[in-house]
């Protein structure tokens, strides 16, 4: 491309035109060949794969960010139940056990990812039939990414959007491994970024998410959080720890996100019931904040940033923080929450709207516009749900409002063993298989996708 810039200065006029459309016929196959995964990634080496991701990253950089839509806002009608428009269950049948660990939209709203507990990601797309409000048949999953342990924590990539292939990336965190990339149309591992811990050992990050521009992916340890540029995988990351000399955050870092409309401001929640509050650059603690009665297993700004929600394990409600004024709690919303697994919430696109599933399948929506009622004067006020209704016959563990359309998805599942019966009950080792059998557990390991629109 330099010769023939060069070029140019010494040619005719016509000669010049040729060259410069070569030259940009040069640009355009450059940055395609630095969008296009030519081989499998997971067959490269740590290096190669690292320069990949960095021309990709700089194609954006240099040319223009992901192209980004204003998507019309959706119109909700709670007035009623939500209609079943689909689901899938079939998938997660190859043994009882296996149960989802919650649902996230795309950020396109293209498709839905699900996390279970045979330690695979599945991907669902979405027909067109679903968002003029038809029923379709059952969903089957697309692709298939495994891990090789118990999934952590998942998330996708912000400015992810189908347009743009380069950008249809999510990422995920297992015990004993990396946090891993993948790619979301071929299911390929594109990247690893790895954390190492005094015995120079990989450790497993619990947590994850990214900042909204997608740059900086923020890991949560141990009382420490590791912050990687997303452009270089790798082990090269900041470590900032959130516990020194007796004070701090302590705890395992179950959960992060960065405030959407103050980039530089992050929250941490931790299984010690804390919920701390950063600042970039350097990560210093603003502020920290107690009142969950169980370990904090999700923490999430409102649209506008000037509310932070929490909820915990074992914990029956979701507090909301006023972030104007640190240590305040604006109201809470109650749900049923018996066990240690993660039950997500969700916040709609312009922060009316917030739901959660409970521990029995039903699914509540809360309209926060909605003025709180205090129940007593020793605890703080309530919103009470504008819509209940029982979607699932098991716990419902994830909740997820489309990004653009009036849909929504849950999720559920959950662990559950099996108490052999006492000898002295009975005689006959029949019945002792009998009370063994699936037939006395209720299990509903399912995705549901719904239509609240009037």
């Amino acid at each position: 491309v330099q010769q023939a810039d060069d070029s140019t200065q010494v040619q005719q006029a016509d000669d010049s035109t040729q060259v410069q459309q070569a030259d940009d016929s040069a640009q355009l196959q450059q940055a395609g060949d630095s969008a296009q995964v030519q081989v499998p990634t997971s067959q490269l080496p740590e290096e190669e794969m690292q320069a990949q991701l960095t021309d990709v990253s700089g194609f954006w950089e240099d040319d223009q960010a992901p192209m980004e839509y204003d998507y019309p806002m959706p119109v909700y009608d709670f007035s009623k139940v939500p209609v079943q428009l689909t689901g899938a269950w079939e998938d997660f049948g190859d043994f009882s056990a296996n149960f989802l660990k919650g649902c996230k939209w795309s950020p396109d709203g293209s498709c839905v990812l699900t996390n279970s507990d045979d330690n695979t990601l599945r991907l669902f797309n979405m027909p067109a039939q679903l968002y003029q409000g038809q029923g379709v048949p059952q969903l089957t999953s697309v692709l298939k990414m495994r891990e090789s342990e118990t999934v952590y924590d998942y998330c996708w990539y912000p400015r992810m959007t189908s347009f743009q292939p380069e950008t249809c990336c999510l990422v995920s965190t297992s015990r004993d491994n990396p946090v891993h990339m993948w790619d979301a149309f071929t299911g390929e591992l594109r990247c690893t970024y790895k954390a190492y811990d005094h015995v120079d050992e990989i450790i497993a990050a619990h947590s994850l998410t990214f900042n909204p521009e997608g740059s900086k992916l923020y890991c949560g340890f141990n009382k420490t959080v590791r912050i990687f540029e997303t452009s270089r995988p790798g082990r090269e990351c900041e470590t900032r720890p959130t516990y020194a000399r007796k004070s701090g955050q302590g705890g395992i870092i179950s959960c992060i996100d960065v405030n959407p409309d103050q980039p530089d401001i992050y929250a941490c929640g931790s299984y010690s019931k804390s919920v701390g509050v950063y600042t970039e650059p350097k990560g210093k603690l603003l502020f920290l904040l107690q009142g969950q009665q169980g370990g904090v297993t999700q923490v999430m700004f409102s649209p506008d940033g000037n509310r932070l929600y929490s909820g915990g394990r074992k914990d029956p409600e979701i507090l909301c923080w006023d972030m104007r004024n640190p240590g305040t709690v604006l109201y809470s919303l109650k749900r049923q929450v018996l066990t240690n697994q993660r039950m997500y919430f969700h916040i709609n696109s312009t922060g009316q709207y917030i739901m959660s599933g409970s521990h029995d399948g039903v699914i509540s929506v809360w309209d926060t516009t909605v003025t709180p009622v205090p129940e007593d004067s020793s605890t703080e006020p309530v919103i009470q749900p504008v819509l209940t209704w029982r979607g699932h016959s098991d716990a419902v563990n994830g909740a997820s409002f489309h990004p653009c359309a009036p849909v929504l998805a849950t999720a559920s599942g959950q662990r559950k063993f099996h108490v052999p019966m006492d000898s002295s009950d009975s005689d006959t080792d029949e019945s002792d298989e009998e009370l063994m059998s699936d037939r006395h557990v209720t299990r509903d390991n399912s995705l549901r996708v719904w239509s609240p629109s009037g």
